[in-house]
């Protein structure tokens, strides 16, 4: 008995051991697509079991139903659909938005340092003295050597801008 002949004989069994590979690739490789190819074969599997499909028709409701539920997925489980708790974690800029500094150099003429927790940053916006303490929100802040950007409560932008 040949390699070809032991998997015919497994008939929809064969959907199942497709269904274990894919959901053991979904724990080795990142990407959240494993597993609904996996949920997918054992669909086609479960359905083989139950009604007798010729294979061809196998592999074609195997390909509409990975087609659903990725589809399905990224809709309802996209990361535009999940809320946080925290969701400003990797959005730098947006976590100083409405933070409270104190002045280090006068702004004078517009220009001027403030602290940011414990650097030291450019700053542009009203005049404020020495101690005074500033919103992040309507302030334009450099770190020092670096690049700069604005900050606002309505829209924040990446402290990229150059």
């Amino acid at each position: 008995m040949g390699l070809t002949e032991f998997f015919g004989s497994l008939g929809a069994w064969n959907w199942f051991i497709v269904a274990v590979i894919l959901f053991v690739l979904e724990t080795i490789v990142p990407g959240v697509h494993f597993i609904w190819f996996g949920v997918a074969a054992a669909i086609v599997g479960i359905l083989g079991l139950a009604v007798d499909i010729a294979w061809e028709w196998q592999l074609i409701t195997f390909a509409i139903i990975s087609c659903v539920t990725v589809f399905l997925a990224r809709r309802f489980a996209g990361p535009d659909v999940t809320r946080s708790d925290e969701p400003d974690l990797n959005v730098r800029a947006a976590q100083y938005v409405g933070r409270v500094v104190t002045v280090e150099d006068p702004i004078a003429g517009g220009r001027g340092k403030v602290r940011v927790g414990d650097t030291v940053w450019s700053a542009q916006g009203g005049d404020a003295p020495r101690r005074a303490r500033a919103c992040h929100g309507h302030q334009r802040l450099c770190p020092a050597g670096g690049t700069c950007g604005f900050l606002s409560q309505s829209s924040v932008r990446a402290l990229c801008c150059g």
